[in-house]
């Protein structure tokens, strides 16, 4: 494979040239060889890396988690891979945690816009908003320390 330009890498990849400097700078990405101009220039192996972070971007991962996934696939490639399952079960849990969280605000909102009285004054939505000890919602959490996000 030929050498490619950061905007080839990024065509290439679908990653602006802005994220992959700051891949870099991040130490995700290896440093690019330089041409006698000092243009940056990208081998294979930069694009496969940076197709594997932009992946694990795309399923959510933290820029820890795949600073250490990709520190488990450079260091030990042969090694068994409880490591990374790890990662993957802890990111899983939290996704099925924002599902639930997700999921509660669909069914707040959903009964709270069941609101057909025709007037602002006796308007459901904003008699729920309006009460600050959240004794209109069905969700207990809400309104407890931590709940906003």
């Amino acid at each position: 494979m030929e050498t490619l330009s950061i905007g080839d890498l990024s065509r290439a990849t679908g990653v602006k040239a802005t994220t992959i400097r700051f891949y870099e700078a991040e130490g995700l990405l290896p440093p690019p060889g330089r041409t006698e101009g000092g243009h940056r220039v990208y081998g294979r192996s930069h694009l496969d890396r940076l197709g594997f972070i932009r992946h694990a971007r795309e399923l959510g991962f933290a820029m820890e988690d795949i600073r250490e996934l990709l520190r488990l696939a450079d260091a030990a490639p042969d090694a068994p891979c409880e490591g990374a399952d790890v990662i993957a079960r802890r990111h899983l849990a939290a996704v099925r945690d924002r599902l639930a969280r997700l999921r509660s605000l669909e069914a707040e909102l959903e009964r709270m816009t069941d609101c057909h009285n025709g007037r602002v004054a006796e308007c459901r939505v904003i008699e729920v908003l309006a009460d600050a000890t959240h004794g209109h919602c069905v969700d207990p959490t809400h309104g407890s320390p931590g709940a906003e996000r």
